[in-house]
């Protein structure tokens, strides 16, 4: 989980907000079972937050309805977002100081500067 709560006076830090510059879709191969045993895994407002944010949150449910785990739509949908979507580059955003912290080739950069700690 990313989280900006290291820095000082942050008390959550979470969900960082998504800020793409650039996404790339990738194909991966659809596994049901995998992204079904992953969901309770998930924190799923955070899930849709970061969907909403790179603009894909493509007709997911607000609350993760009862019975996903046969519901192969809502898990190709969710397969999509949790596996094919990648943010090249951008920044992700500390949502109580607004602190930006960049994305490269896919990698975020969330040193801490030592007045930040």
């Amino acid at each position: 989980m990313l989280t900006s709560k290291g820095i000082k006076n942050v008390k959550e830090g979470f969900p960082l907000k998504i800020q793409a510059d650039e996404v790339k879709n990738v194909d991966i191969d659809f596994d049901q079972d995998f992204i079904s045993k992953m969901v309770p895994k998930l924190d799923w407002n955070a899930l849709i937050f970061a969907a909403q944010c790179v603009g894909h949150k493509e007709d997911l449910p607000d609350t993760l309805p009862e019975g996903y785990e046969n519901d192969e739509d809502l898990l190709r949908k969710l397969h999509h977002i949790l596996l094919e979507v990648e943010v090249i580059n951008g920044c992700l955003e500390c949502p109580e100081t607004q602190r930006k912290f960049p994305i490269s080739n896919g990698i975020p950069n969330m040193l801490l500067n030592e007045d930040e700690v």
